[in-house]
């Protein structure tokens, strides 16, 4: 069975960090594009960040750029994101998906068949 556990939410000061983990069992997740999505509160589902099943290549939203990074640990079968500089506005639960190697549109979160259950993140004082 597929399936995928995300860990590593909480509570966090602006300004502080905090690294998301997403553990795959039943398949190999680094033949999967990997994406990270997040949803606040009165929200629509956004697109944080992803990471290519073919050739690793990475996105990011405009929103995260500069802050967050992305990467997987093939031997632990897990992608991981780290998330430096929070913002109030990272506040959201965060959920990881898996797809089939697709060449584009990595922020469709429709083209994406697996998900995590979310981990919550709070960014506050």
């Amino acid at each position: 069975q597929l399936r995928l556990v995300e860990s590593g939410g909480g509570l966090v000061q602006p300004g502080g960090s905090l690294r998301l983990s997403c553990a795959a069992s039943g398949f190999t997740l680094n033949y999967y594009d990997i994406g990270w999505f997040r949803q606040a509160p009165g929200k629509e589902l956004e697109g944080v960040s992803c990471i290519s099943g073919s050739g690793g290549g990475t996105n990011y939203a405009d929103s995260v750029k500069g802050r967050f990074t992305i990467s997987r640990d093939n031997a632990k079968n897990t992608v991981y994101l780290q998330m430096n500089s929070l913002k109030p506005e990272d506040t959201a639960v965060y959920y990881c998906a898996a797809r089939a190697p697709v060449s584009r549109l990595c922020f469709l979160y429709s083209s994406y068949g697996y998900w995590g259950q979310g981990t919550q993140v709070t960014v506050s004082s």
